[in-house]
């Protein structure tokens, strides 16, 4: 059956080149991103269990992971937890195959402590987290139409992507990932919950970053103020690869130096002190909140891989955008890829794969039309790759 693929031609100004932008990534160690990665590990640690036991992905959504802040006392060279953090992690699973029962409870509680243990070194797993797993079976309807194997979407519901991302865009995700990459050997103070703030006025771009410091690695507040500054002029000399711009750094400054508040923690995390967090509540697929571009409100993380049309299109709908960008070759400003998909009919033939499209100044998008509806096209027939690659953890959802 042939798809309903559209391609259209916009009239509006490309965000990269308005006079105001905004653009916000929450890190890994920020709450909505842990609940986010704890609720993404579980469902692929299932996924896994359910291929090798049973030769495919049962029915599971196990995107409803909350975290609730605990208690903490900071000071500089140390500090106690107080209270620890309350994980609570719910959702669906299939929790037996005829008479033999799934520890699906074990799997999930299992892949949450690894995820943490793997991404927060100074976090005491045993002692600073409540983990309280209330996962259940799943609805009778959505199961039956799963159950069918026959890839039919379980929802009405549709994703969004766009290309090429901006300058301030790729400052904003790199920032995090640099501090949390690369800068964590260098300044062992910083923590792993940063939040990063993007603005653009005009070719003046402002990042505002909260970063947590770390306690026992932060001896004084001279020693804080000194890492603060080091990591400002840091930053300002790492974003010159991504633009000619005015870029310019601003650190905690929610700081007060004069009555001795600090962004200081135990943990290097804010949900020791009583910072909740959710699913979905966060960075979309591509990593970043983008208020001046097309966005879904979806939460991906958890999903089920196979047939969600919530996580599937969402991811699928970037990759068709950035294939697109790659294809013109810089013919194109900006192009906006929707796909909306229909409960019940396979997730290969969604309603409409919408594709909008700003050209550059001169260039008429028929000259691409039968290549983007090409791209879109070969992408919803390999849509089973997606799934593939999220069971793997090649892509990420946050």
């Amino acid at each position: 059956m042939k798809r309903n693929i559209v391609v259209e031609e916009i009239t509006q100004i490309p965000v990269e080149d308005r006079e105001v932008e905004i653009v916000e990534r929450k890190g890994i160690g920020h709450p909505d991103s842990v609940a986010d990665g704890i609720a993404e590990s579980i469902s692929r640690e299932l996924s896994k269990y359910y291929l090798k036991h049973y030769g495919r992905i049962l029915h599971h959504n196990t995107d409803q992971a909350e975290v609730v802040g605990g208690q903490a006392k900071p000071q500089f060279g140390g500090g106690t937890l107080l209270e620890p953090a309350y994980i609570l992690l719910s959702g669906r699973a299939t929790t037996r195959v005829g008479d033999e029962r799934i520890p699906y409870r074990t799997i999930a509680k299992k892949a949450a402590t690894t995820f943490l243990k793997e991404n927060y070194p100074h976090l005491n797993i045993e002692e600073d987290i409540i983990i309280d797993c209330r996962i259940g079976q799943g609805s009778i309807d959505l199961r039956g139409l799963y159950d069918t194997q026959k890839l039919l979407a379980n929802d009405t519901s549709f994703g969004v992507g766009y290309a090429p991302a901006t300058e301030t865009e790729k400052i904003v995700y790199e920032t995090e990932r640099y501090i949390n990459g690369p800068l964590k050997e260098r300044l062992p103070e910083l923590g792993q919950d940063v939040k990063v703030m993007g603005f653009r006025d005009g070719d003046r771009i402002n990042i505002t970053v909260a970063v947590a410091f770390v306690g026992k690695n932060t001896p004084d507040k001279d020693h804080y103020l000194s890492v603060k500054e080091e990591l400002r002029d840091t930053l300002e000399n790492f974003a010159t690869q991504f633009t000619d711009r005015e870029v310019r750094y601003f650190i905690n400054t929610g700081d007060i130096p004069e009555e001795s508040v600090y962004y200081l923690t135990v943990t290097g995390l804010s949900m020791e002190n009583g910072d909740d967090g959710s699913v979905g509540r966060g960075n979309r697929v591509n990593g970043l909140i983008t208020p001046y571009r097309p966005m879904s409100m979806e939460a991906s993380a958890g999903k089920n891989p196979v047939t969600h049309v919530g996580k599937l299109y969402n991811i699928l709908a970037f990759k068709i955008a950035e294939d697109i960008a790659k294809e013109s070759g810089g013919d194109l400003r900006e192009v906006h890829v929707r796909i909306v998909s229909q409960i019940g009919k396979p997730i290969d033939q969604p309603q409409v794969a919408s594709i909008q499209a700003i050209p550059a100044q001169g260039v008429s998008i028929n000259k691409y039309r039968s290549e983007f509806v090409s791209i879109a096209d070969q992408w919803l027939a390999n849509i089973e790759k997606i799934t593939k690659m999220l069971v793997n953890g090649e892509v990420n959802v946050f």
